[in-house]
């Protein structure tokens, strides 16, 4: 299953120059320490954050630069694109009537980046 991914966690996209943080909103009534993420939080902007510079040819402002400059590939400020939800998800647990995010789901960016988490943003301590 993974850790449960919650607000504050570190994401990181295979095009993208610079890692980010997962923003989750309380509106999923699920609060530990931060809002605990669902498959739904993928919103850009608003849950996923820029990773600052990327490097996908197939993103249009990459495409442009690198064609002003002759060809040489020519990375831009990222704004993720992301339609589709996290996936997979937690099958077996639900916040706020959708799988919670864990540690192994991935999100798409349309411009071809996988983003995936790095650090959930939330620990678990064994006790002996």
């Amino acid at each position: 299953m993974g850790n449960v991914v919650c607000g504050g966690a570190m994401l990181q996209c295979s095009f993208g120059a610079a890692p980010s943080t997962l923003m989750v909103l309380p509106a999923n009534r699920v609060v530990t320490s931060m809002p605990i993420a669902n498959i739904m939080d993928n919103k850009p902007m608003v849950n996923i954050l820029p990773f600052g510079m990327c490097q996908s040819m197939a993103n249009p402002v990459v495409a442009a630069a690198t064609a002003a400059k002759f060809g040489t590939l020519t990375p831009m400020p990222c704004v993720p694109v992301t339609a589709a939800p996290w996936a997979p998800g937690s099958p077996t647990v639900l916040v706020a009537n959708m799988p919670a995010l864990n540690n192994t789901s991935k999100c798409m960016c349309n411009w071809g980046g996988v983003i995936q988490v790095v650090q959930p943003g939330q620990m678990t301590i064994q006790v002996p």
